[in-house]
C-alpha cells in the first residue's frame, strides 16, 4: 500500500478557507428500495459526523428511517454470528480496513464494482482514480483517512511541567506518572509497545510474526499494565481524560479533536508514531433486493465529493476522495480550521506508521486470543 492519497489528503490543510463547495446533488431516485436501513457505526462524535454528512440529508429527501448500532468494534464477530444463525439484520457496516479485508476475505462482504456503484468526482475523476489507494479490497468503500494518537492532560502536576513529547513517554512511569488508557485490543499496541523497545519501524511486522515477537510487545506492555484502562469504544478515552481518571490515553485523532475543540479540555495531542488506517463501508453479502438497493443508493449519495467533503467538516479525519479535499477548511460550526487537528498535516507527520492491513487480516485472530489471555493473567 502506498501513500500516495493518504499524503495527498494533507493538501486541504494549506488551502485558502475561502474555497467555494461546489453545489451537491440529491440522491437518485430508488425504485423497489426499502424504506429503512441500519446501519452500524462507532458510536460518539465519529458517528455524528456520519449523520450530520450523510443520512440525515439522505432522509430528508428520501424519507428513509436510519437505525444506528454502535457494534462497530464487534462486527466481525456478530456478522459471523448473523450469517452463522441466517438472519443477517445489519444493511450497512462501517469497519476499519484490516476488518474488511477479513469479512472480504470471509465472503460475508460485497464484492463492490466501484466504477459502476460510486459517484464519480466533482473533478470528472472515475471512483477507482479518485479514491486511489483508498481501495484496499474489492469490498471496501473507503471514507476517511484516520489515526490512533494519544492525548494527554496538560494540568498534571505530578509531571513538573514537563510534557509528553514521543510515544515512548506512555511507557515512563517515573517521568510522567499517572493511569494511562489503551485499546482492549492487541492492534497499534504491539507496534507501539516494539517500537518502545527497540524494534526499528522497518522491522516490526517481521518481528510481530514470530511468536517471540508478540511475547516481547506483551512484555513492554506489561511494564505499564497495572496502570492502564483498556477501552473498547473510542468515546471512553476522552471521557476519562476529562474526569481525570487517566493523564494519557491512546484514541481516534477525531475523539480527541472533539474534547480539545468543542469540549474545551485541559487536553493535548501527542502525534509522535500515530498509526494510519482507512475507515469505510462494507455491505453484507446477499442482502435481499430491496435492502440491497437502498444501500447502493445511499451509498452513492453519501461517498460523493461533497459529502466526503462534509463529513470532514464536522470531524478531524481526512476524506477519503482526492477531489474532496479541496472543500474542507473550516468546522462547520465553530468555524476553526481542522489542519492543526488533521492526521495527514505534514506537522503531525513526522513520525507515523501505517496499519499493516494484510499483516493484520492475516494474523488477527490468533494474536486476539493471545492477547486477551494475556490480560486475563
Amino acid at each position: 500500500m502506498t501513500l500516495r492519497h493518504l499524503l495527498a489528503a494533507a493538501a486541504f490543510s494549506g488551502l485558502a478557507a475561502g474555497t467555494g463547495a461546489l453545489a451537491a446533488d440529491g440522491p437518485e431516485p430508488c425504485e423497489g428500495c426499502a424504506d429503512s436501513m441500519t446501519v452500524v457505526s462507532w458510536g460518539g462524535a465519529y458517528q455524528t459526523s456520519q449523520q450530520k454528512a450523510y443520512s440525515e440529508p439522505y432522509a430528508e429527501a428520501t424519507g428513509t428511517k436510519f437505525t444506528w448500532d454502535e457494534s462497530s468494534n464487534e462486527a466481525v464477530a456478530k456478522l459471523r454470528a448473523q450469517f452463522e444463525a441466517g438472519n443477517v439484520t445489519w444493511d450497512l457496516v462501517d469497519v476499519e480496513g484490516p476488518d474488511s479485508q477479513r469479512l472480504c476475505d470471509e465472503g460475508l462482504a460485497m464484492e463492490i464494482d466501484f466504477d459502476e456503484v460510486l459517484a464519480k468526482g466533482d473533478d470528472g475523476s472515475s471512483p477507482k482514480d479518485d479514491f486511489g489507494d483508498t481501495l484496499i479490497n474489492e469490498c471496501f468503500i473507503p471514507q476517511i483517512v484516520f489515526s490512533t494518537t494519544f492525548g494527554y492532560r496538560t494540568d498534571v502536576a505530578a509531571w513538573n511541567g514537563k510534557v509528553p513529547t514521543s510515544v515512548c513517554d506512555v511507557f515512563d512511569l517515573e517521568t510522567f506518572p499517572g493511569k494511562r488508557a489503551l485499546e482492549k485490543r492487541p492492534k497499534k499496541n504491539l507496534e507501539w509497545a516494539l517500537l518502545c523497545d527497540g524494534v526499528a519501524k522497518e522491522d516490526l511486522y517481521d518481528v510481530l510474526s514470530t511468536p517471540e515477537g508478540v511475547d516481547r510487545a506483551l512484555a513492554k506492555l506489561a511494564t505499564i499494565k497495572d496502570q492502564t484502562v483498556w477501552w473498547s469504544a473510542g468515546a471512553e478515552t476522552p471521557q476519562l481524560l476529562a474526569d481525570k481518571e487517566v493523564v494519557i490515553g491512546s484514541t481516534y485523532n477525531g475523539r480527541l479533536f472533539s474534547v480539545i475543540a468543542e469540549q474545551k479540555q485541559p487536553v493535548a495531542m501527542l502525534w509522535d508514531y500515530e498509526v494510519f488506517d482507512f475507515d469505510g463501508w462494507i455491505v453484507p453479502a446477499d442482502l435481499p433486493e430491496d435492502r440491497k438497493a437502498r444501500v447502493l443508493n445511499f451509498l452513492k449519495f453519501a461517498t460523493d465529493t461533497q459529502r466526503l467533503a462534509d463529513q470532514a467538516k464536522y470531524i478531524a479525519y481526512g476524506p477519503a476522495r482526492a477531489s474532496s479535499q479541496p472543500l474542507v477548511s473550516t468546522h462547520a460550526d465553530l468555524g476553526i480550521e481542522m489542519a492543526p487537528y488533521m492526521p495527514t498535516n505534514p506537522d503531525n507527520m513526522k513520525n507515523y506508521l501505517v496499519n499493516n492491513i494484510e499483516w493484520w487480516a492475516d494474523h488477527q485472530d490468533e494474536v486476539e486470543a493471545k492477547f486477551q489471555a494475556w490480560l486475563a493473567q
